[in-house]
C-alpha cells in the first residue's frame, strides 16, 4: 500500500468531515456535526447544512491539517463523496476537493458514499470477501463482496431505510430528533416480546427487505395502549420494535452468508451502532464460527476516514477521477 497522503471530504448529508490518511493509515479526522441545527426541524434541511458545510469546510480542514502536522502542499492526492446523498452539500465538499487537486496538480477521487461505509469494517487492513450489510438512514443494503470494487447486490429496502424507520419511530414515540439513538436507550429498559410486531419479509425466500409495515404497525399500536387496560411502557413498545428490525436484518445476512458461502459478515452504517443490532451479530456469528467485522463507533456513521481509506485503496489500484466527473444524489454502488 502506498504511503501518499490523502485528504478526503465528506459532506453528503449534514456532517462536515475531513480526514487525513497516509496510505491506510489515519493522521487525522474531524467532523463538525449539525444534528443540533436540524433538530428543531424534526429532521435535516438541505439548504440548512449547504449553508453550514460552505461555512465550516474550510476551518475544518485547517484542523485536520493541523492536527495531522502537515501542510496541503504536501498533500498526494484529494477525494470527497460524490454520491449519493443531498445534491447541494455533495457540491460543497466536491468543489473544495477538485479546486485543491486543481491547484495543487493533485489527482482528485470521487467516492461512493456506500462504497465507504460497504469498505469501512476492514480499515485499515485489507478488504476479504464478505457478505456486508449497510444499514443506516438512507440506506440498508445486503452485498456480497469479493475484493475492492467488486459488488454484487443481493438486496435491500423496498421501502424505508432501517434508520429511517427508528427515527420515524423515535417521532411517533415524542422522542427529540434524531429518535434512532433514543429509540435503542429505551429499548434496553424495555421487553422485546411485549408486543407482536411483523418481521416482514423475513421469509419472502430472497433479500429484499421491508420496513414501512413495521413503522404503520407501531403507528396503529400507540393510540391502542390508553385502552388495553393495563399499565403501559415506552420502553416495551421500543423494544419491541427494535426486535423486530434486528430479527430481520440479522436473518437475511446469515441467509445470504450460507447460500453465498462466505465466511466473514461486515457490519456498516449508522444503525451498526445499535447495540441490540451488535450484540444479536455477534451472538450468532459466534455459535456459528463467522467472522464478524464491524467499524468503531466514530467509523460507523458519516466520516472522512473511510471516504479517505476507500480512496487510497483506488489510488493503490492506480485508480483516479477527472475533475469533470460530476456529483450524482442518486450514485448506485452496484
Amino acid at each position: 500500500m502506498s504511503d501518499r497522503l490523502i485528504l478526503a471530504i465528506e459532506t453528503s448529508c449534514d456532517e462536515t468531515a475531513v480526514a487525513i490518511l497516509r496510505g491506510r493509515e489515519l493522521l487525522a479526522g474531524e467532523v463538525a456535526s449539525q444534528t443540533a441545527l436540524h433538530a428543531e426541524y424534526g429532521g435535516v434541511v438541505p439548504e440548512v447544512a449547504s449553508r453550514n458545510h460552505l461555512r465550516l469546510v474550510r476551518p475544518i480542514i485547517e484542523a485536520a491539517l493541523a492536527k495531522a502536522g502537515v501542510s496541503i502542499v504536501a498533500v498526494d492526492a484529494f477525494a470527497a463523496t460524490r454520491g449519493p446523498g443531498l445534491a447541494t452539500s455533495l457540491m460543497i465538499g466536491v468543489s473544495v476537493a477538485k479546486g485543491l487537486a486543481l491547484t495543487t496538480g493533485r489527482p482528485y477521487i470521487g467516492i461512493n458514499h456506500v462504497e465507504g461505509h460497504l469498505l469501512s469494517p476492514f480499515f485499515p487492513g485489507c478488504v476479504e470477501p464478505a457478505i456486508g450489510l449497510v444499514v443506516s438512514g438512507g440506506h440498508t443494503l445486503l452485498i456480497d463482496i469479493e475484493d475492492v470494487g467488486k459488488y454484487r447486490r443481493l438486496g435491500g429496502t423496498v421501502d424505508d431505510a432501517a434508520g429511517e424507520a427508528f427515527d420515524k419511530v423515535g417521532k411517533m414515540l415524542g422522542l427529540p430528533y434524531p429518535g434512532g439513538p433514543l429509540v435503542d436507550r429505551m429499548a434496553r429498559e424495555g421487553n422485546p416480546e411485549k408486543y407482536d410486531l411483523p418481521r416482514s419479509m423475513i421469509d419472502s425466500g430472497d433479500y429484499a427487505l421491508s420496513f414501512s409495515g413495521l413503522k404503520t404497525a407501531v403507528r396503529y399500536l400507540l393510540p391502542k395502549l390508553p385502552t388495553l387496560g393495563e399499565v403501559y411502557r415506552l420502553e416495551d413498545v421500543c423494544a419491541s420494535f427494535q426486535e423486530a428490525v434486528v430479527d430481520v436484518l440479522v436473518s437475511k445476512t446469515l441467509r445470504a452468508v450460507d447460500e453465498v458461502g462466505r465466511q466473514t459478515v461486515a457490519l456498516s452504517g449508522g444503525v451498526c451502532c445499535n447495540s441490540r443490532l451488535r450484540e444479536r451479530f455477534e451472538a450468532e456469528c459466534m455459535v456459528l464460527g463467522l467472522d464478524l467485522r464491524v467499524p468503531e463507533p466514530a467509523l460507523c456513521t458519516d466520516n472522512a476516514a473511510m471516504i479517505g481509506y476507500t480512496a487510497a485503496l483506488r489510488l493503490a489500484r492506480q485508480d483516479s477521477s477527472l475533475l469533470t466527473q460530476d456529483i450524482d444524489p442518486n450514485l448506485r454502488l452496484v
